[in-house]
């Protein structure tokens, strides 16, 4: 007999998240054409500013299926010149948790285009629901 389904809630990124580095992120109601904002409470900077709440605003896709891509942006300005954008899915896996995969681009600010190269890294964050 083969494995029954359970029926997948719909992924809903409001509420808070905290990722594999100790970031956390709130995101406040998402809205009925996927668009949300919220703030982002960075674990990790190479400033030497006290780290500060950031804004976030992105926009979720709301597909049935629960399985959703999203993209979001962290604009730094409360301590540092950078800009952060994240693209990801969320998925609820087999144990009814939500999670989020996301790939991010960092891009710091440079004094010269000569200093261009190393501008922009790149990374990886799997976020869980926070509390």
């Amino acid at each position: 007999m083969g494995k029954s389904r359970r029926p997948i809630k719909p992924c809903n990124l409001t509420g808070w998240w905290e990722n594999d580095l100790g970031s956390k992120m709130q995101v406040f109601e998402v809205g009925k054409d996927g668009t949300f904002s919220g703030q982002y409470h960075t674990a990790v900077s190479s400033t030497k500013k006290p780290i500060q709440p950031s804004p976030v605003t992105g926009s979720q896709h709301l597909d049935e299926d629960g399985q959703c891509t999203f993209g979001f942006t962290v604009n730094w300005k409360k301590f540092s010149d950078s800009t952060a954008v994240f693209v990801g899915q969320c998925f609820n896996g087999d144990d009814g948790k939500e999670v989020l995969h996301t790939s991010w681009l960092l891009r710091e600010k440079v004094d010269s285009e000569l200093d261009d190269w190393k501008a922009t890294r790149t990374g990886h964050n799997t976020f869980t629901r926070a509390g």
